[in-house]
């Protein structure tokens, strides 16, 4: 149990933003991609995620990267089941560089009906739940998303989130739930003011044990949540990048007070598998300041 309550307390207590380093099957080539490895690179998915870890291992091994700035870091399941320097990937995290293991636990998204996607159902939760549990990780995170403001489909997806939510609590963990509404919504703020409504109202209804991480898109209009942060039953509020580049979204999210960051690839934005030891290891600490520092306000 120390480990859990050492870990919720840097969680809740300490300055600093969540690494969301938890691309998985169709963002994968993407990302690489991005890191500057094409798809001629690899020939099959294992070689892919292969190709995947080495980059971030590259990331999490970084004199930049530990827990003096980041708080925490999310992992997808391919990645738990790996090794950082020897050491099981949570284990490396929490062990060697005292950054709090977050696990993705979606199956991705269900095809768009009422203006929103909900999550794939997931048959073998409980099973992953203990695995994450037995590794030292703290908490997990699942994504839905929001593409207009349709009050019945964004209804569908925030009790979708609290009821596995709930689920993920029981099992011991604390559940990032992330509705994130499209940054290319034409209706983006409509869509928020739905969303804030039905966040507050099933936060109301947790018991007083039952501790959850909200994942939001920066929103149009500054400290729009602001009226959420007070409540006691969520632990953080984090911001997703969502397609800002770094720069935008460090810009928006120092105007949101009390919200700190969790970037993917806002976080990686720069960094490249070309680049020497010195360059990676500069941009990456420039990066990683850039956004400690919007998380701060």
């Amino acid at each position: 149990m120390s480990t859990y309550n050492d870990q919720l307390n840097k969680v809740r207590t300490q300055q600093g933003f969540i690494a969301a380093l938890d691309q998985s099957g169709g963002s994968t080539p993407k990302a690489l991609k991005l890191y500057g490895v094409g798809e001629d690179a690899y020939g099959n998915e294992e070689e892919m995620y292969a190709a995947v870890h080495a980059m971030r291992t590259r990331i999490v091994t970084s004199p930049a990267f530990n827990g003096d700035r980041i708080l925490g870091a999310i992992l997808f399941e391919n990645t738990l089941d790996r090794e950082i320097e020897g050491k099981n990937s949570s284990h490396y995290l929490w062990h060697a560089k005292n950054v709090v293991p977050f696990l993705k636990v979606d199956k991705g998204l269900a095809d768009e009906a009422d203006g929103v996607q909900v999550m794939k159902p997931m048959p073998d939760l409980a099973k992953l739940l203990e695995k994450a549990k037995a590794k030292d990780v703290f908490g997990t995170k699942m994504r839905s998303v929001i593409k207009s403001a349709n009050a019945t489909g964004i209804k569908k997806v925030v009790a979708q989130q609290f009821e596995i939510g709930r689920q993920i609590v029981a099992a011991g963990l604390t559940p990032i739930i992330e509705p994130e509404v499209d940054i290319n919504a034409p209706d983006k703020a409509a869509a928020e003011a739905i969303l804030r409504d039905q966040l507050q109202a099933h936060l109301d209804k947790l018991n007083s044990d039952e501790l959850v991480i909200f994942k939001l898109t920066l929103p149009e209009q500054a400290n729009f949540y602001a009226d959420l942060l007070k409540h006691p039953n969520l632990l953080r509020m984090v911001a997703l990048s969502g397609g800002y580049s770094r720069d935008e979204a460090n810009r928006r999210l120092a105007q949101n007070n009390g919200m700190i960051a969790s970037f993917s690839r806002a976080l990686t934005e720069g960094l490249s598998f070309q680049q020497t030891e010195l360059e990676f290891n500069q941009m990456l600490d420039e990066s990683i300041e850039a956004i400690y520092q919007a998380s701060r306000t």
